[in-house]
C-alpha cells in the first residue's frame, strides 16, 4: 500500500467512525429498539480507484421533478452531467438546489446493479464538491462516499428517487451497503 492509499483509508475510516458515533446518538435516522444494537453501518472497503475528479457537461439549468419514496415531488435543477470511465462509460446527471448558480456541491442519486441486493434497493446518494479548473466546473465523485437515503432505515423520511438517467448496468462497491 502506498502513503497515498494509507492516508486516504485513514482519512476514509475517520469519516465513517464519525458517521457511525453519530447515528449512534439517535439524532440520526436510527431510533428506538433498532438503536439499541447500533454498532456501526455497513461499508464495501475502501476502494481509491473509485474516486473521480470530472468535467461537468452543462445542464439545461431548467427545474426537473424528481420523485420521492412518499410520492411527494421534489424540485432540483439540471446543473449538468459527467461521464464516468467504467466499462461501459456511464453517465449521471448532476442536480443543484433550485436557483442555485454556483453551487459548492451538487446531488448525485444514482441505483445501480447492486441495488437491492447489496445495497439499498431504491439507491443511493453522493454529494459532490464543485470546483473550476481551466475556467469551467468539474466535480469530485468518490463513491466511497456514496450513502443511504434516510429513507433507508425507517419510515418517516421522505427521499429523492434517482431518476431512470442515473440507473447504472454496472455495480458500484463503494460507500454504504447492506449489512
Amino acid at each position: 500500500m502506498t502513503d497515498a492509499d494509507a492516508a486516504f483509508t485513514a482519512s476514509l475510516s475517520e469519516f465513517r467512525r464519525r458517521k457511525d458515533a453519530f447515528f449512534a446518538t439517535g439524532r440520526g435516522p436510527i431510533h428506538g429498539s433498532a438503536l439499541d444494537s447500533f454498532s456501526g453501518l455497513s461499508y464495501y472497503p475502501p476502494d481509491p480507484a473509485l474516486v473521480f475528479r470530472l468535467p461537468v457537461e452543462p445542464g439545461t439549468g431548467e427545474e426537473t421533478t424528481l420523485q420521492t419514496s412518499t410520492g411527494e415531488l421534489r424540485q432540483m435543477q439540471d446543473y449538468g452531467a459527467v461521464t464516468l470511465p467504467f466499462s461501459p462509460p456511464v453517465t449521471l446527471t448532476l442536480y443543484a438546489q433550485p436557483g442555485q448558480t454556483s453551487p459548492a456541491s451538487l446531488f448525485v442519486p444514482f441505483r445501480d446493479a447492486g441495488s437491492g441486493s447489496e445495497s439499498y434497493g431504491a439507491g443511493r446518494y453522493l454529494d459532490a464538491p464543485v470546483f473550476t479548473q481551466d475556467g469551467r466546473p468539474w466535480v469530485s465523485l468518490d463513491f466511497n462516499l456514496a450513502y443511504h437515503p434516510y429513507c433507508a432505515y425507517g419510515e418517516g423520511w421522505t427521499c429523492p428517487l434517482p431518476p431512470a438517467s442515473n440507473w447504472l448496468s454496472v455495480p458500484v462497491r463503494a460507500g454504504e451497503r447492506l449489512p
